[in-house]
């Protein structure tokens, strides 16, 4: 899947959960600058499956601390 449309479905993705528009950069973290709880995790983990059509482990999940590193993985699995 082409870069730009990764990018553009996961920021739909953020926008779902809850993230206003200026809080979401490549560098922006999810606990530090997005306030991400185990609430939002959940529902960012629900958008994400569902617009990328992948299965995400929490193992995987955590591991994806910003905006750039899961932009990188669903390069690799979506």
């Amino acid at each position: 899947m082409e870069e730009k449309r990764i990018r553009r479905d996961l920021y739909r993705v953020l926008r779902k959960t809850g993230v206003q528009k200026r809080d979401i950069s490549p560098d922006s973290s999810f606990t530090s600058d997005m306030q991400f709880d185990a609430t939002d995790w959940s529902l960012f983990a629900y958008y994400l499956e569902g617009m990328f059509n992948i299965s995400i482990k929490d193992d995987e999940l955590v591991k994806l601390e910003n905006v750039e590193k899961t932009i990188q993985y669903l390069g690799k699995t979506a």
